[in-house]
């Protein structure tokens, strides 16, 4: 059984002060090196901590469940930019999602083609949905050469707005969730994303619930799982249903998930998955 979250920061507080107080009857020398290994105690140990609340709470630790306020299953597009996106940055929402049955429909603007391997991208993002649980039917890749996948080519917010809105038509989709402003990485595709969302919102007469996945600074983002913390108690200080931080409860699935875009699962990709917060948790607030 977990013991509640005040005892886990007792207990790590009172391992510290014990550290201080050893480190104090120390030469200066001794000092130093105490003082470094008592930092990376605190590190290790706080790494640990928040391991433990990501693999034993439950997938929501925001003061309303998301998307429990009917019985009802809600039909909810993602919309991405690039095939990856799904689990680089997405895979906490995507698995909390999918646990409760919802059915979640995946629409990627390219197919990634800004080195020449947007059939093998394409690929990639179905057998990574595969991992993540969502069906291959639900799926749906875009290759227009106006929106093509790189960094300095702008996207037609006009017609990513029309997309959507035949996309919303056709699947009968009553939320969608997409990137915030900045995109979390800052890509100007990510970006686009947001903005052909944000036109469609606006021009649009359905009513349709929206979601954007925030940007975090860069500390937060290479924090990994200790994100947690400050996510939980940021999605507490808005309103009720405004905010909701999503916790990723089998952060190993985000790994299998990136590992099937081989094409891109280089070294750097790696480590950026290893220490992501977004591997660990999502904190989604409402747009519309």
């Amino acid at each position: 059984m977990m013991l509640p979250d005040c005892c886990h920061f007792f207990f790590f507080l009172s391992i510290l002060l014990l550290g201080f107080n050893f480190c104090c009857s120390l030469d200066e020398v001794s000092k130093n090196q105490m003082a470094w290994l008592l930092i990376g105690l605190s590190v290790s140990l706080c790494w640990l901590a928040s391991l433990c609340k990501v693999y034993y709470s439950s997938h929501s630790s925001s003061r309303t469940a998301f998307f429990t306020e009917s019985k009802q299953k809600r039909n909810i597009l993602l919309v991405i930019a690039h095939p990856d996106d799904e689990s680089m940055f997405f895979s906490p929402t995507i698995s909390y999602l999918t646990s409760k049955g919802h059915n979640l429909y995946v629409l990627c603007i390219s197919t990634g083609n800004a080195d020449g391997m947007g059939n093998t991208r394409k690929e990639e993002l179905y057998q990574a949905c595969a991992i993540l649980k969502v069906p291959l039917h639900q799926i749906k890749v875009l290759d227009n050469p106006k929106l093509q996948d790189g960094f300095g080519k702008v996207w037609d917010h006009d017609l990513l707005a029309k997309i959507v809105e035949e996309e919303v038509a056709s699947g009968t989709i009553d939320s969608i969730l997409t990137f915030d402003s900045y995109g979390i990485s800052g890509h100007c595709n990510h970006k686009d994303v947001h903005h052909g969302v944000r036109r469609f919102l606006n021009m649009s007469r359905r009513k349709v619930e929206a979601w954007e996945l925030l940007s975090t600074n860069i500390l937060r983002k290479y924090s990994g799982p200790v994100d947690i913390w400050f996510s939980i108690v940021y999605s507490m200080c808005w309103p009720s249903g405004q905010v909701h931080c999503l916790l990723n409860d089998d952060p190993s699935k985000s790994f299998q998930a990136m590992a099937q875009h081989m094409s891109q699962w280089v070294w750097f990709r790696k480590l950026f998955v290893s220490f992501s917060s977004y591997t660990y948790v999502n904190t989604l607030k409402r747009i519309a």
